[in-house]
């Protein structure tokens, strides 16, 4: 089939992922049209995305690269320290529920990523505002409020058909659609899901005391509860709870659900005050069996899908981006075509090694920490203890937390 292409690239997906392709390829010289099936007042909303995301300081990088405007800035709360406890059911602060503490800071950074904060954390909301902004000034085709009914992906290019009845057509097509991708499931990448038995709640608060720049994850039998420092000294909280108390939790009065969370929260930041509503997302891990097929490549949760408790989930993404981007430059300099097998390969092999790596991790350490096992929580109290010892371990684990390690892409590299 010879199909009469549009664009260089069609992406679907108008996302947090989808949105930093369609830029960092427009930047590159590619023409882009992004397919969103959301509306833009939906998606500034305080009730479109309750989450806040942990961005490394190489992915915040990128935006400021991309033109993000100084809302995406302001919003922006460095992350200087990251502790993590292992603690008993009821409370993270009561007495020995934290009999070890490992904690990581900045300072921990190698010399090259001197200055820098460990990441940064920054509400979902804030960034696709800050996105839909530098899109509007770019030369991106955009088509909203549209969704992808089906595809075809052709010897020379791929067409994408929509709900409203137009049909896009571009030498390459990319599917940010998240974890039920229509275009994967289209060309036949299967993907294995496996579920955690827990949800995530996801709320913000008011903190009765500075946080100073600090994350605490605190790990539990039934799942961690982490604490993001967010600007103005609120937090974002993500309570990780087995999928039955998850629900109960997320409608209880706001006086119950608050003083449930003061048992959890310990001591360093006062009793918190809820603000905004409550979120709840069904935590499962992905896998797919490919990130490309003819015509098409996979980013972000389309390509793969882990536990938050690493907060590698956007950033793995965002690497997505920039290594697809620099692939496809890179080919279109030597003139090949960039919907190839040949050049797709490219992409697909530079980030199995990340992505595999990556996701394997956070399903470990979901396994591991969510258990009350005594020789499981002997062996975690050593490791943190040794880790929290070792300033070469700390170092280690401050360069994975800023996404600095690793074969980066030139967009997210120092210097």
């Amino acid at each position: 089939m010879h199909i009469e292409t549009d664009y260089d690239v069609a992406i679907a997906g108008g996302g947090l992922t989808g949105a930093t392709l369609a830029l960092a390829l427009d930047q590159a010289g590619f023409s882009v049209a992004l397919v969103d099936a959301n509306r833009p007042e939906a998606m500034e909303s305080e009730a479109f995305d309750g989450r806040a995301s942990a961005i490394a300081f190489t992915a915040l990088r990128q935006w400021r690269n991309l033109g993000l405007d100084d809302r995406l800035q302001a919003a922006a709360q460095p992350m200087d320290r990251i502790v993590v406890t292992d603690g008993r059911a009821p409370g993270a602060g009561a007495g020995p529920a934290l009999p070890v503490r490992l904690s990581i800071s900045s300072t921990d950074l190698g010399e090259a990523e001197a200055g820098e904060p460990l990441g940064w954390i920054i509400e979902n909301t804030r960034v696709l505002a800050a996105l839909l902004a530098a899109l509007d000034r770019s030369g991106v085709t955009v088509v909203r409020p549209a969704q992808v009914t089906g595809a075809e992906m052709a010897g020379n290019g791929g067409r994408l058909h929509l709900d409203n009845g137009r049909t896009l057509s571009a030498r390459l097509l990319v599917s940010s659609e998240g974890r039920r991708s229509v275009l994967r499931q289209a060309a036949g990448i299967l993907a294995e899901t496996a579920g955690y038995g827990q949800t995530g709640v996801v709320a913000t608060v008011a903190l009765a005391r500075p946080h100073e720049g600090t994350a605490w994850q605190h790990f539990m039998p039934a799942g961690p509860l982490a604490i993001l420092p967010l600007t103005g000294d609120r937090a974002s909280l993500v309570w990780t709870e087995r999928d039955d108390r998850a629900r109960a939790l997320q409608t209880l009065p706001e006086a119950a659900f608050t003083a449930l969370l003061a048992r959890r929260f310990g001591d360093d930041l006062g009793r918190p005050t809820l603000i905004g509503p409550r979120f709840a997302y069904p935590l499962s891990l992905q896998r797919v069996s490919a990130v490309t097929a003819p015509r098409l490549a996979l980013v972000g949760d389309a390509a793969h899908g882990l536990h938050p408790i690493s907060g590698q989930g956007l950033n793995l993404g965002l690497e997505d981006v920039a290594a697809l981007t620099e692939v496809l430059s890179d080919a279109r300099d030597l003139g090949e075509d960039i919907g190839s097998s040949l050049v797709l390969d490219r992409y697909a092999r530079w980030r199995r090694l990340d992505v595999t790596g990556t996701v394997t991790a956070a399903d470990l350490i979901a396994r591991a920490f969510s258990s009350d096992h005594d020789s499981l929580r002997w062996l975690r109290g050593l490791a943190l203890g040794v880790a929290d010892r070792t300033p070469a371990i700390r170092q280690v684990l401050a360069r994975e937390a800023g996404a600095a390690a690793g074969d980066l892409p030139r967009s997210l590299a120092l210097g």
